[in-house]
Parts: structure tokens; sequence; C-alpha cells
């Protein structure tokens, strides 16, 4: 009578004021007898200045420094483990409806000074820069407030206390002014921004003491005045040349005053600014159109902060403030091996605020390149700052593996089941995540900037192009997002009571797997030749005419190729991406190259997605189901079926006439050139149609032929293989097939299969696991 959900998520902290924030949100709304939280934290640099808030409430967020009862904290070496286990009395003296509150653990990481940390792991990178100890560039700051009906009572007095306390922590050497605004637009000091002197100050606190709220809203009216105050201002003799200008701007409602479309009221914006300073928007409460405040702050190099209706506004004001309040960094550019390095995240930014933290990521284009050269150029004060290093990416490829393992392991041990022994089933997910963070945070990276891009788009298409791009990878990666949905269906309660038995679940972590003939019955599957698998080496058997072909594929790690693309006609296509793994001692090449995953899309009767890595299965359709490869399992939904043999192989059928195997090889101790990998065999291609295309794809309804060319005197006699209209020259080899229990003699293509296969190989690369995307037709070129 237990059951016990497992959610696995991945979150990208971002570091504020000099900390990062995980938060655990504890509102069961009723007592719980066994209330149990464990956080563990686990860093290859030493984590600093670790400590545990009190439980946080929406309305306060108190800074006492006394821990939530019960809490404990241990630490070793790099790990720290907090625990907090309030028994049911302990929770009704928190509160008696349940609601606890946030559980907030902030901490830092020392990090490398200078060029930052940068890990490297399978094709990607990541590049975390956070410097410090810099002098802070001056600012110039105007202040944009709101002052409207609707600001009256709360609002208005959080936003004066907020204000009076950022007045104190302006520092000499800053310039300011305030602007508030509802019918009409008040300018503190008009046609200037004024010095940090206690006069100003004095001066200042009055305005704000004597703001009244009353009247509309004029958001339009007031970006231009505060822009025209500040543009004239830095047009002027008294501006500093290293100074960082920007707009602090506040309203809690719509535009009601002047201009009210959002579309023209963000051009008037842009052309007011004209990227000479950067503006900060803040909303309080319900009534803010969020969109048109998220759009200024994207557009004009700044950012947008929520502030909620029963939120406390002055703390979060402040806080806000606070990250902005200190740059150290403008104009910083941030550069990389161009020829080693593609498809890289954000790398220019206007300005660096102290306490906070710039992460980018890109992929490695280069499998051969020995080092990445990396270089920081920035602004501070009146200093131009470059930074350079050269990082061995081997060297940090192994260091970066030795770290996950690491982090992993701690991770799993602190991990604990509720009421029980640890969770054996959360290792896994673990070990996945970890092993390919870098490339999921170059994905997570790479939406973001798709959904900021989908905002500034100023035309349909541009928009549509960004929205695309952002929901392949968004589905890719298996991220929600705006673009993507979760669903989570009710189970169905038969009349007796009883919960319907989904015959396709997977058996639980702790249950025992089904025998494989418990597994319901299926028809035998006989699995042709046609095949590609190892490095990877691609087998063609033509039935027809009693032949078979075979040839290499020396293609790049984290490229993915087109095996199987038939998506116009029988709806089915299937992919490939290939995994680097240096070459043996000995060998000819420099490195070799497996596949690492296997998608599947079936697009009837309803569009199904499934990728197969060596270490779990996911099918996403009407409902997401994951299988462990670990272990026996079978779904079936009558059109699609999934049937996975634990350690061995996965079958894949669609409509009963076309089914793909996938062998599974895995490693219990590989060697430093070997990879967990799969390889692709197609057991039945009957419902695929002639206009099937693919490296394997085009092969399944051709028929070729052998003949021998004229021998010339002294010279071995040669054999051509003819495949349509060309002649490819092939030599006789052996090749070992289902891993390595069978060989099959096969004449051999050489040189990438060029002539054999249509067209060249930068024709079967796909822009993402689960692209559909149709065969270029037109002539073989060669």
């Amino acid at each position: 009578n237990r059951a016990v959900f497992l959610l696995t998520y991945e979150q990208l902290l971002q570091r504020r004021l000099g900390r990062y924030r995980h938060v655990t949100s504890l509102r069961p709304l009723q007592l719980v007898s066994r209330l149990s939280l464990d956080v563990t934290i686990a860093d290859h640099a030493p984590i600093t200045d670790l400590e545990v808030l009190p439980l946080q409430s929406s309305r306060t967020s108190s800074s006492s420094p006394v821990l939530p009862i019960t809490t404990e904290i241990k630490q070793q070496d790099n790990v720290w483990r907090i625990t907090f286990s309030p028994n049911i009395v302990q929770q009704a003296r928190i509160s008696t409806s349940g609601i606890l509150g946030d559980f907030v653990v902030r901490y830092d990481v020392q990090r490398e000074l200078g060029i930052g940390d940068i890990q490297v792991l399978n094709g990607h990178f990541v590049h975390y820069f956070a410097p410090k100890d810099l002098p802070a560039v001056p600012k110039n700051v105007v202040f944009v407030i709101d002052t409207s009906a609707s600001m009256l009572g709360a609002k208005m007095r959080q936003t004066k206390d907020a204000l009076f306390t950022i007045l104190k922590d302006l520092r000499p050497g800053d310039h300011f002014n305030f602007i508030s605004f509802s019918n009409k637009i008040k300018v503190w000091q008009p046609n200037r921004l004024v010095p940090v002197t206690p006069l100003n100050i004095r001066d200042a606190k009055k305005f704000i003491y004597l703001l009244m709220p009353t009247g509309g809203t004029n958001i339009d009216g007031a970006i231009q005045m505060g822009s025209s105050v500040l543009r004239e201002y830095l047009s002027g003799f008294d501006s500093g040349q290293n100074s960082v200008s920007l707009i602090i701007f506040l309203t809690d409602g719509r535009p009601t005053i002047g201009e009210v479309q959002s579309a023209t009221i963000l051009g008037n914006t842009r052309s007011a600014v004209q990227e000479k300073f950067c503006v900060f928007t803040i909303g309080i409460g319900n009534d803010v159109d969020y969109r048109l405040l998220e759009r200024m702050a994207l557009d004009n190099c700044g950012m947008m902060r929520r502030i909620p209706e029963e939120a406390d506004a002055s703390a979060m004001l402040k806080g806000f403030y606070d990250e902005i309040g200190t740059p150290l960094l403008s104009d910083i550019r941030i550069n990389y091996t161009e020829s080693t390095v593609g498809y890289v995240t954000q790398n220019l930014f206007t300005n660096y605020f102290n306490g906070s933290e710039i992460v980018i990521a890109g992929k490695l284009t280069n499998a051969s390149a020995e080092s990445l050269h990396v270089q920081v150029t920035a602004s501070n004060n009146d200093k131009n700052i470059v930074l350079e290093t050269d990082v061995p990416l081997q060297h940090r490829q192994l260091e970066t593996e030795r770290r996950v393992k690491e982090a992993t392991a701690a991770m799993t041990a602190g991990a604990k089941a509720p009421a029980s022994g640890s969770l054996s089933g959360l290792g896994f997910p673990l070990g996945s995540i970890a092993e390919h963070f870098a490339e999921r945070v170059w994905g997570f990276l790479s939406v973001k900037e798709g959904l900021r891009a989908r905002l500034r788009s100023t035309t349909t298409k541009e928009r549509e192009d960004h929205i695309q791009r952002a929901t392949n990878l968004s589905l890719t990666y298996h991220f929600l997002t705006p673009l993507t949905n979760m669903m989570v269906e009710k189970p169905v309660v038969l009349a007796d009571g009883t919960m319907e038995t989904a015959s396709n679940a997977a058996p639980e972590a702790d249950e025992t797997p089904p025998a494989a003939n418990d597994l319901p019955a299926k028809k035998p599957i006989t699995i042709s030749k046609t095949s590609a698998d190892g490095d990877p080496h691609f087998v063609v058997e033509f039935p027809l005419s009693k032949l078979t072909v075979c040839f290499n594929i020396n293609g790049e790690p984290g490229h993915v190729l087109s095996l199987v693309s038939d998506h116009k006609y029988s709806g089915v296509t299937a992919n490939g991406k290939l995994i680097g793994a240096p070459a043996p001692p000995g060998s000819h090449k420099q490195q070799r190259t497996y596949f690492s995953t296997i998608t599947i899309v079936a697009d009837r009767p309803k569009r199904a997605y499934i990728e197969v890595t060596p270490r779990k299965v996911i099918l996403d359709g009407r409902d997401r189901i994951v299988l462990p490869c670990h272990s026996t399992a079978a779904v079936d939904s009558g059109v699609l079926s999934v049937a996975v043999v634990g350690k061995a192989n996965v079958t894949v059928t669609i409509g009963g006439n076309i089914s793909f195997v996938i062998l599974l090889h895995q490693y219990k101790n590989p060697a430093p050139y070997q990879r967990d990998h799969l390889g692709f065999y197609i057991g039945n291609s009957k419902g695929l149609s002639d206009n099937c295309h693919g490296l394997l794809g085009q092969f399944l309804h051709q028929e070729v032929g052998l003949a021998e060319l004229p021998v010339q005197v002294g010279a071995e006699p040669s054999t051509v293989l003819k495949v349509k209209d060309r002649s490819v020259p092939v030599v006789h080899k052996s090749r070992k097939i289902y891993s390595g229990t069978q060989s099959v003699d096969c004449w051999f293509a050489r040189n990438n299969a060029a002539k054999l296969i249509d067209g060249q190989y930068e024709d079967y690369l796909m822009s993402h696991m689960f692209d559909t995307g149709d065969w270029p037709q037109g002539t073989n070129r060669m």
C-alpha cells in the first residue's frame, strides 16, 4: 500500500549576490507523519559560505540566522549533506495547514581566478566566468517609478522604503535621477543627472517622500523621458567614459495613457535608447503586461523581474537593485578557437555585475584539436582587460569525467527514499544526466536564447524560425518550455475499486523483472543482415540480387545521421547519433565513432518518439514511458510496440510490417577506446515505401549487380558494383555482425561509400535527433 514517485529534473542554478540558491517547496497541505528532506551538494571546487535560511513563506523572507528545526548539516570533503525531518508535532508548530514554506540553501564555490572554470565532456564544453575583487565601475542610473492610482497603499509604501535604502547604497562616482509617472511625468532634476552628495541624497529622499499615487499609467511617455534625460547626460562632458548606464523602470499596471500599443511602445523605446544604455524592468502584482516588460528589457540588454502581489516588494526591489548595483566589467567578449568550436551560446555581454556569473557552452567540432584557446576582453573603469589561456582538451575531458563520477557517487549515496533505505532506481537517472550534462547545458542555453530571440523577432518568419529551432531542441533534450507540454494522466479506477492494470508498465526498481516467456506473445522476427553496427560498419543485404554489400562511414562525434527516412510515406524515420572514442593502439585511425543514441519517429496513426541509448529506452507518445535496458519489459499499444530484452536488445515494431532491432553493447570495464554503443538492424521493411531513403533505407527496394572490368596485362582483375546508373569499385571482405556471433561475406565499397550512396556524407546529417527532414531530391553529387 505504498507508492513511490521519483521526479528527476535538472536546473541550472543562477549565481546572484555571490551565492547559488537551491529552493525546495515544502507545502504538502497537511501534516505528514513521515516528512524528510535530504539535500546533497557536491562540487569539484571547495564549497564556501553554505547556509540554510529559515523557512521562507511567500509573504516574508526572514534573514534570521536560526536554522529550521531538526536541520542537520554535515560535510565530508567537497560534499555537503543537509537533512530536515520534523515530526508531526514539530510541523504543527510551524504551520497546522501543512504549508511549511520554502527550504532554502545558499552557497558559493571557490572558482579559479582569472579565466574561470572550463569543463569538457563528450564533444561539448561549459565555461563558468565569475571574476571578483575588481573595483566597481561608476554607474549612471535613472529610476522611473509608477505613481498611478493602483500603486496606492502597500505597493507605494514598500517602493518608497526600497528607494530610501537604495539611496544609501549609491557610491561616490555614481550619478542618478528620479522620474515619477502617472497621467503626468515629473522629473526630479530636469535634463541632467546629479552626483552622489549628502545634499543630493537629502533632496532625493524628499522627492520620494512626496510621491502621491493618482491617475493613469503613461508607460511610453515615462520611458521616453527617462531615455532622453540619460541620453542627454551621456552626450555631455560630465559623463565618465568607462561608466555603466541604465534605467530601472517600475510599474504595477498596463499602459492606459498616451501610447497603449505594445509594439509601438517597444519601437519607441528602441529608438530612444539607441543601444547607449540598458533598461531593467520590474513588475509588481497581477495586472502587469509582463510580456511588454520582458521584451523591453531583452531589446535593451536588461533583465525583467516579477514581484508577486503578496510578496514583500521592498525586500525584492532592494534585492534586485543589489544584483545590478555593482557593475565590475562592461563590453565583455569571450572568444574561442574558431577552428575548434562551433555553435557557441551567447558570448558577448554588455555588463557583468558583482556576484553574478557568465555561463557559456559550445560544441567542439575538431576532435583532433589538442587545446582550446580562450580569450576574454572587457573594460573595467579606465582599464581594458585581456585574459588568455590554452585549455588542454584531452586532459580536461578526463578530469571532468572523473569529477562527474565522483559527484554522481556522492549524490547517489546521499539520496534516501521516504521512510526506507536508499532508492535503488535513483543512481541510473543521476548517472545518465551527469554523463551528458555539458551537452544538455548547451541545449538549455540554446533553447533560452531561442525563446529570447522569439520575443525580439520583428517579422513573422523570423519568429517562426526561432520557435521551430527552440521547439526542436526542447524535444531533443526533453525540456519543458513554453513551447512543449508535460502530460500526466489519471489512472482508471474499475467498478470494483481496483486500478486498471497497465500491461505496458515497466517493472519497478525493486521488483523482479518478468521472465522473457512471461511477456506478451509476439510473432518471431527475422532479423536481416541490413545494419549499422560497430565503428560504424554498414551492411546491406540485397535478397533479390543475392548479394551483400558493406561500407564504413567515418563521421564526426556529435553528428546525427539519417538511417531510414520515410516520413512522407510510411511516417517512419530512424536517426543515429555518433559518439567518439580514441582509436586502439596500432590502429591507422585517429578516432573511432559509434552510435550512442538511436531515435525512431513514427507519425501514424499518432506521432510517437522513441529514443534508445545503451542504458534506457524512452517512449514519448500519448504517454511518456522510460524502460531501463538492464531488465526485460515490453510496451504494446497495438500499432506500436517496444520490447526490451535486458542487456541484450530492443525491438521496435510499427504497424506489424516495420520493425527495427537495436543491439545493446555494454562494457563492464571498458578500455579507453571502448564506449557503450548501439547496433541498428532492420528486422522487417515491408511497410517502408519504395521512396524510402537514408544511409540504409535507400537500398531496401534496390537491385544491384556485379561486373568484372576487362583485365589489363599484368593487372589484377577488378570488380565493380552496378548501383542505379553508377559503377562502384568493390573488394571482397568478411564482416562480423550480431555482436560478433556471425560472419558475413560482403562486397566492400571504399572511400566513405563514395558513389555507392546517393549524394555525399553531408547530405545525411540531421539537425537534431528527431529531425524528419526529407532527402534533398536531385542528382547524385560526386
